[in-house]
């Protein structure tokens, strides 16, 4: 027995040193270089999915063995970022259940995915409030203000009522500064979290020329950034363009009130984001006519992307719905592929788009959160393989830059002792 405790020994430490390796590598806050992310200075691409029931479950401790499975199994399929709720409005259950004043355990969930999330190196998107009514979202805030007496005419007013502002800004300065009760590190001083998202979704059809949006990010941008310093911030948009915008003819019929192009110049805003549902925009048409949208969209997004804004782009929301008429899987494979493919293709030739995040990962046995779009891990596997297949490709094509980069990094060093040297 006596002769083994040195291989034991030997053993554990190859093993604590391969977890301080696999730590250090997926350590330091993610930033922009030009039109990429880069980590701890090499190229980072953003591989991942949306799970935005991430918090709701994890303030039930009899729920979060599903927090864990999704967590846990994610960097297995190279999946390396998620995008989850940092809100829930109004309601005793909810994160604030009103003006300022938020309910602990639900906030003890929210920590627990933070905590659980750096745990397996999952970094975090964090949004901060809802477009849409379901967890309360800007009509819940305009209903708050219209109780303390505001005149509010419209859902829109979200974006310019004093008030309305202020809650949003008391609510931003509440999650940026938590101090995770797990882990003991504010949220703003945290490397898990890749970025934070001003909003879901963000739409103002009130003012479709995108301007009213405009004051608004521009004004919430530097609030975030005047508390955080650390990361990254989006502004949530789903990339439709203004109606005056040259590239109008790329969206489908429909104006939201956002600008892909204008709302992404806002200094504060670090990178650019894209949503596509062909599905959803173009529902009385053929398979053949939405993976043709799909490529004009993405390719419209990645060309601006890169000669315009100079920003990378992370495509945050994708999927096709399990609901839809005729469907088959061969069509979600041919969606998935078509914008992996345009994510790798940009990647590989240096160009802005960084990543792509489908819409919803889901654990097994979370029947009420199927809304057509779920993907469940290793459920189909045709899907499963697409995703694996195409996330470790662009995985595996970081770390070649990253070698590529330290290799020419160590080239240059190698040159400049060689002419001190002669110098001497």
């Amino acid at each position: 027995m006596g002769k083994k405790l040195p291989l034991l020994s030997s053993l554990l430490l190859v093993l604590l040193l391969s977890l301080r390796h696999q730590f250090a590598e997926g350590g330091g806050f993610v930033q922009t270089r030009g039109v990429q992310f880069v980590l701890n200075g090499n190229p980072f691409y953003a591989s991942g999915f949306n799970a935005y029931w991430l918090m709701t479950l994890s303030s039930d401790p009899t729920q979060r063995d599903k927090v864990s499975t999704v967590l846990s199994e994610a960097p297995s399929h190279s999946l390396s970022v998620a995008r989850t709720w940092a809100f829930s409005d109004g309601g005793s259950d909810a994160l604030q259940y009103s003006p300022g004043s938020y309910n602990e355990q639900t906030f003890k969930g929210l920590d627990f995915v933070v905590a659980e999330a750096g745990k397996y190196g999952v970094k975090l998107i964090l949004s901060l409030v809802n477009n849409y009514e379901s967890f309360g979202g800007k009509k819940q805030y305009v209903d708050w203000a219209r109780s303390q007496g505001q005149s509010i005419s419209s859902d829109d007013d979200f974006f310019t009522n004093s008030l309305v502002k202020q809650y949003y800004k008391n609510h931003v300065k509440a999650v940026l500064t938590r101090l995770n009760t797990i882990t003991g590190v504010p949220y703003k001083d945290d490397p898990t979290i890749f970025a934070w998202e001003l909003m879901n979704e963000p739409r103002c059809q009130s003012d479709p020329s995108g301007a009213t949006i405009q004051k608004w990010i521009t004004e919430m941008a530097a609030h975030v950034k005047s508390i955080d310093t650390n990361h990254m911030l989006e502004a949530g948009l789903e990339g439709f363009y203004a109606p005056t915008a040259t590239r109008n003819q790329v969206n489908p019929s429909m104006q939201v009130g956002t600008d892909f192009i204008s709302n992404n110049l806002i200094s504060g805003i670090d990178f650019a984001t894209l949503h596509s549902y062909p599905d959803q925009w173009m529902d009385n048409t053929n398979d053949d006519a939405q993976l043709s949208f799909l490529n004009n969209w993405l390719d419209a997004h990645i060309e601006d992307a890169q000669n315009v804004l100079h920003k990378p782009l992370l495509i945050t929301e994708f999927g096709k719905s399990l609901k839809d008429p005729n469907y088959n899987n061969n069509q979600r494979d041919a969606l998935f592929s078509t914008i992996y493919s345009k994510i790798y293709l940009s990647a590989r030739n240096g160009g802005a788009a960084a990543g792509g995040l489908f819409w919803q990962l889901l654990a097994p046995g979370m029947d009420n959160y199927k809304d057509g779009y779920e993907v469940i891990l290793g459920e189909i596997p045709s899907t499963t393989d697409v995703i694996t297949s195409q996330c470790r490709k662009l995985h595996y094509l970081g770390r070649a830059f990253a070698r590529a980069h330290n290799l020419d990094k160590a080239k240059r060093a190698k040159e400049m002792r060689m002419r001190q040297g002669r110098g001497n």
